[in-house]
């Protein structure tokens, strides 16, 4: 038996970023990027106005007050997406929205609500009635006054929110060079499974572990690729994950990875995988390997609670590593508050409820424990508590660990 680092090396040792790969700014959202996007436009594009209002030159409206308004004529509308505004000539105006181009000849913009017009959807006035002088500038957004051509907008490294996706967009990018999403493979194992909302029937269970593995497989920020259910026969299993294999970065089995005498996904690549026992409760039994020399091959036990347990602890951070971020994430501290039991000489993951707080307190999410059968129970955990190797009690007000997964 080795130790959840001695593992968590084992498998990290053989996991790099996938290649940096160039997608549409759309299908770009929560990955990586692989290098700087610099500015191709600027942003603005050109000047425009800020507001609703009149553009003017600014000189003709010298002494404009409440009391003293100051009429000019109006000459044209500019609405937003007009190649060719109307000029301004001296001791002129133009109707102008918010956005469009500046006209040539003006320097200046009144808004709407300081002239003698009602905002809104009106007929173009003969003449307009402004009761403001503005300074040279006033309401008007120049070219380049957020980011120029060749300026660097967004850093390499930077994790795509829907804002930076919009920065890249204005800045004149369509596409953008990532860390591609893994695809990855769910398969899960077992002559007992059947297809969910079916009667399982004596001796039968529902497949609950597929739709486990590939909701934590995008919740993780991996695509993924459900491989369906194979029974204990290990030349089907063998021949389903060769048809796979070419379009997956990654593939995680449940089942089949213990001592039984139909360990199916051990009898099928005990020559690919290496299984070891890792000391952490649930979760003892797991298999790691590259098949075709590439694909990162995850083989969890079967109990639904040790796959979840076993994807947080082992799964996840490859799968971070995959997409070109940092695979550990720091555990945060955690107070207890009710005691429980802990198994000798292994690492505990307990799902757990969190009453957040300055130091957050956790209990058990189910009163059987980290018993990796209570998949009924799992969905009500928030996290998992994590109590070291040597511990064999937790009593209220000890600390403990705390591994989040949102």
């Amino acid at each position: 038996m080795i130790t959840v680092e001695e593992y968590q090396e084992r498998v990290l040792g053989q996991v790099e970023p996938l290649a940096p790969r160039r997608v549409p700014v759309a299908e770009a959202h929560g990955l990586r990027l692989a290098q700087d996007v610099t500015a191709v436009l600027a942003v603005p594009p050109f000047d425009n106005s800020a507001m609703d209002g009149f553009a003017v030159r600014a000189a003709d409206l010298a002494g404009a007050a409440e009391d003293s308004p100051v009429a000019l004529p109006v000459d044209g509308d500019v609405p937003a997406g007009t190649t060719e505004p109307t000029p301004v000539g001296a001791g002129r105006a133009v109707r102008i929205m918010t956005g469009a181009p500046l006209p040539p000849g003006a320097d200046a913009v009144v808004p709407v609500e300081l002239s003698d017009q009602p905002p809104g959807a009106t007929a173009l006035p003969d003449r307009v009635l402004l009761r403001r002088a503005p300074a040279p500038g006033a309401h008007v957004r120049r070219r380049g006054e957020d980011v120029r051509p060749g300026d660097v907008v967004l850093g390499a490294g930077t994790v795509l929110a829907a804002t930076h996706l919009s920065a890249a967009v204005s800045a004149g990018h369509g596409e953008l060079d990532v860390h591609p999403r893994p695809r990855v493979g769910v398969l899960a194992t077992g002559d007992e499974l059947c297809p969910p909302g079916t009667d399982p029937g004596p001796g039968r269970i529902p497949d609950s572990n597929s739709l486990l593995v590939a909701g934590l497989v995008r919740e993780a920020g991996g695509q993924p690729v459900p491989l369906g259910s194979v029974g204990d026969d290990p030349e089907a299993l063998r021949g389903v994950v060769e048809a796979a294999l070419p379009g997956l970065d990654a593939l995680v089995t449940s089942g089949g990875v213990s001592v039984g005498t139909k360990d199916v996904v051990k009898a099928a690549l005990t020559d690919e995988l290496d299984f070891t026992t890792v000391a952490m409760q649930p979760g003892k039994p797991q298999g790691f390997g590259l098949l075709g020399g590439r694909v990162p091959v995850f083989a969890l036990p079967g109990n639904p609670v040790s796959v979840m347990v076993s994807f947080h602890v082992h799964v996840a951070p490859a799968l971070r590593r995959l997409l070109g971020q940092p695979a550990r994430v720091p555990l945060a501290t955690a107070r207890a508050a009710v005691g429980w039991r802990c198994p000798p000489g292994r690492r505990q993951y307990l799902p757990v409820l969190v009453d957040d707080g300055p130091v957050p307190s956790v209990r058990p999410a189910t009163a059987g424990g980290s018993g990796s059968h209570l998949v009924a129970s799992l969905a009500a955990a928030q996290a998992l508590a994590v109590v070291a190797e040597d511990v064999d009690a937790v009593a209220p007000g000890d600390k403990v660990g705390l591994l989040r997964w949102s």
